[in-house]
Formats: structure tokens, sequence, C-alpha cells
């Protein structure tokens, strides 16, 4: 498969813009697919997607919005992207339970799951050392080798951001174009595990 139809539903206001960019350059760069189309993402309160009600809610819509083309004939998939923080489980198995929902709700769909662990940001972390424009460490300063167990997220982030003061609307989506892939995908098991779905659509990963 080297064309997909992606439909996300997400949490914050920066993810919005932000994973639009990030869905389309993993399916281009890491699975070395040809085409994404990243319809605008839902956005949902996380107290929603921990209420399988709630979530079948978003999902439906996602489906629908996915529907509303007839024309389309790509292969089409819902993913869900949402931060660990501030359930206290851990992605091992707040993942698989929020699929387990999603599955037994539409068995139909093909549906997806990935909990960024800790945030979003923490995946700007484990790139830190590509995103030099926007992150300024102290001399000598090492980025985390390994920022999920060091729960190093956006507090890190906008301790060493180079303008005023982060914002996840507005710097969110740059430094998600920005940002070294594969260096996150080797300091990052959940962004791993990002990349891993939408491999796995394309047949590179079983």
């Amino acid at each position: 498969m080297s064309r997909i139809r992606i439909a996300a539903i997400v949490e914050g206001h920066g993810e919005v813009a932000a994973a639009p960019i990030l869905l389309r350059r993993v399916w281009s760069e890491i699975a070395a697919a040809q085409y994404a189309e990243v319809l605008k993402p839902i956005r949902v309160k996380r107290k929603a997607v921990d209420q399988q009600d709630e979530l079948r809610k978003a999902v439906g819509l996602a489906i629908a919005k996915l529907k509303n083309d007839p024309a389309a004939i790509d292969p089409a998939v819902v993913l869900l992207l949402i931060d660990r923080d501030p359930s206290p489980d851990p992605p091992c198995s707040l993942g698989p339970r929020l699929l387990g929902w999603m599955r037994a709700d539409f068995g139909h769909a093909d549906v997806s799951c990935v909990v960024a662990n800790i945030e979003y940001e923490t995946w700007f972390v484990a790139a830190a050392d590509s995103l030099g424009k926007y992150l300024r460490m102290q001399s000598g300063e090492v980025a985390p080798l390994d920022p999920e167990s060091q729960r190093s997220g956006k507090r890190w982030v906008s301790d060493r951001f180079r303008g005023a003061k982060y914002s996840e609307t507005q710097d969110q989506p740059a430094m998600t174009a920005t940002m070294d892939l594969n260096l996150c995908r080797g300091r990052s098991p959940s962004f791993d595990k990002f990349c891993r779905e939408l491999e796995r659509r394309t047949g590179v990963v079983p």
C-alpha cells in the first residue's frame, strides 16, 4: 500500500495543526510510501477519550468524515493520538484498552491508537539535537537519551525554548516539520510505535 487516507483524533489545539504534518512526514520519510491524505484532526477532551461512549462518538465522526467522499478509493484508517499524562496507566495498558473499545464498536473499520509517552513534546525532547533552531541548551548539557523514563516533556521544552514563550499552537507545527524523525524514533519507544503503526499499513511491518 502506497496511498492512504487518515482521520486523526487528538487532544490539544497544537496537535490539530501538528499531527497532519507528522503523519505525512512519517508516511513518506519513514514508511517510504507514496501519498497520505490527512483530514483535519478531530479534537476531543481527554476526559471524553477516557469514556467509551464519548470515544465512540469521536471515532464515529472520524469514520463519517472518511466516507464523506464517495469517490475516494484509497484505504483509510482512524488514528487516535493522545498523551499519557494525566493518566496513571502506562501506554502498554492505556493504549490497548482504548483500542479495544474502538474495535468493539467499529470492528469493520481500520482503527489505531498511539499514546505519546509522556507528552507530544516528549518527542521533541527525543529529537532535541535536531531542533537547535528552537531549543537552547546550556553549555555541556546533553539531551536526554531516554526522555520517556525521565518524564521530560513540555516543561523541558519550555525551559529551553529560544523564543519568548513556547506555544503549542504556534510552535508544535514548526518543530514537527523540523525534527529528525529517525533520531526521535531511536530515543522514544512511543514514537517508534507511531512509526510502526503506519509502516504496518504499507506491509513493511507485519
